[in-house]
């Protein structure tokens, strides 16, 4: 079973920068894949972004357009984010993956564990 924390959110005005940490524990296997998923009240989860195990492959939704970035440090997965916009504003969730196949990367009904998610707000 596989433990995930999420840190860092809050509320930043708009074209603020905020990063939001994802601590995995418990057993984790070189063929994981960590997501980030957002989901704003009254709209469906929707796909951040993903790093496989490595770090070496990173994808990401299209609304992102180069203003978040995806990393890992060990067993933390990390989620820069700029230029932030009102619209950014929702629950952001990071979760696990056991799939070596990029495509299932972008639908969260196909990821095992799952942290509560941290809250962030973009607002002036």
């Amino acid at each position: 079973q596989v433990q995930l924390a999420e840190s860092g959110g809050g509320l930043v005005q708009p074209g603020g920068s905020l990063r939001l940490s994802c601590a995995l524990s418990g057993r984790t296997f070189s063929d994981y894949a960590v997501g980030w998923f957002r989901q704003a009240p009254g709209n469906e989860r929707e796909f951040v972004a993903a790093i496989t195990w490595s770090g070496v492959r990173s994808y990401y939704g299209d609304f992102v357009k180069g203003r978040f970035t995806i990393s890992r440090d060990g067993a933390t997965v990390y989620l820069q984010m700029n230029s932030l916009k009102p619209e950014d504003t929702g629950v952001y969730s990071c979760a696990t993956i056991r799939s070596r196949l990029s495509s299932r990367y972008y639908n969260g009904d196909d990821y095992d564990y799952w942290g509560q998610g941290t809250q962030v707000t973009v607002s002036s």
